[in-house]
């Protein structure tokens, strides 16, 4: 089994910034990759960011310039610095990994969210 612990999520006005930190824990074998969705009441979650361990990271087109994601491979972290947030970044922002774990195939676990709200 293998958990995903979000933390760093908050109320920030216009303008200001979060950074967001993931660690994975338990029996993982393999990263594929890490990465960081959003989701508002009503809409489907959407990809904010991904880092995958052999290929160049990714961006939504909305935060790009904006958000910078970052990895800790050796204590399995992710990292979001969220720059210039928007009111329409306000969502619950999951945490993402893929990869090899236990004695299973590939897949892939979630963390429960971290709430971050843009607000004046």
């Amino acid at each position: 089994q293998v958990q995903l612990v979000e933390s760093g999520g908050g109320l920030v006005q216009p303008g200001g910034s979060l950074r967001l930190s993931c660690v994975a824990s338990g029996n993982i074998r393999r990263v594929y990759s890490m990465g960081w969705y959003r989701q508002v009441p009503g809409k489907q979650r959407e990809l904010v960011a991904i880092i995958p361990s052999d290929a160049d990271t990714m961006y939504a087109h909305s935060v790009k310039g904006r958000f910078t994601i970052s990895r800790d491979g050796a204590k399995n972290t992710v990292y979001l610095q969220m720059n210039s947030l928007k009111p329409e970044d306000t969502a619950v922002y999951y945490c993402n990994i893929n990869g090899e774990f236990g004695l299973g195939p590939s897949s892939g676990y979630w963390g429960r969210g971290t709430q971050v709200t843009v607000s004046s």
